[in-house]
């Protein structure tokens, strides 16, 4: 009986120790093997920066080949006064979305300076609808949700470059909607209005 349990014993010794050889050989060594985090100080790198500038003609795997306009609203040292990405309703859709989200606590749903931290105390941002900023580029926005501006922090890092041109345009949209004349808009647009206006006047 003792002869048969032993090449049993011998194959379990064996299958243990095969095993605690694997075990021995895991690690977290990939894992936790010493690397520069981003943005953190690298004596090894130009500028002991550990995030570098990509060298100029990188083509990125997300985007591929994009104008350098999208991401800096600026082109031989000038903001554009035109919108890098094609203009339609789902971008102001978007733009309308963000906005709400990023924006109208300070400068309100309808960009007058009037949003709900300011209602609270907070200081009050410029109207977008002040002449100034009515003539202001898209450009002009776009590198103001970048960058940032007096008490406003830079946007760069919290929304994507798509959504700050989405916001831009719908700012531009939002300044016209507030100017706007009856005679801006579209012939079957006015009829529309004109036979709601007429309705409303019948019901009363």
């Amino acid at each position: 009986m003792r002869a048969k349990r032993a090449p049993v014993l011998l194959r379990l010794a064996a299958v243990v120790a095969a095993g605690g050889l694997l075990l021995a050989g895991c690690g977290r060594n990939m894992a936790e093997q010493p690397r520069v985090e981003p943005l953190q100080e690298s004596s090894l790198l130009p500028g002991r920066s550990g995030s570098l500038t990509p060298p100029e003609g990188t083509v990125s795997r997300q985007r591929g080949g994009i104008d350098p306009v999208f991401f800096t609203g600026q082109r031989d040292g000038a903001l554009v006064t035109e919108l890098p990405v094609e203009l339609t309703l789902g971008l102001l859709q978007r733009g309308q979305e963000r906005y709400d989200i990023y924006c109208a606590a300070c400068h309100g749903y309808v960009g007058d300076g009037d949003g709900m931290i300011v209602r609270r105390g907070f200081p009050r941002p410029a109207s977008f609808h002040e002449q100034r900023l009515q003539d202001a580029s898209v450009g002009y926005i776009f590198n103001a949700a970048t960058n940032g501006f007096g008490r406003m922090f830079a946007y760069a890092d919290r929304v994507p470059a798509e959504d700050r041109w989405a916001i831009a345009a719908y700012v531009k949209a939002l300044q016209l909607s507030q100017h706007a004349h009856a005679d801006d808009l579209p012939a079957e647009v006015r009829r529309s209005l004109e036979l709601e206006r007429s309705a409303e006047r019948a019901s009363r």
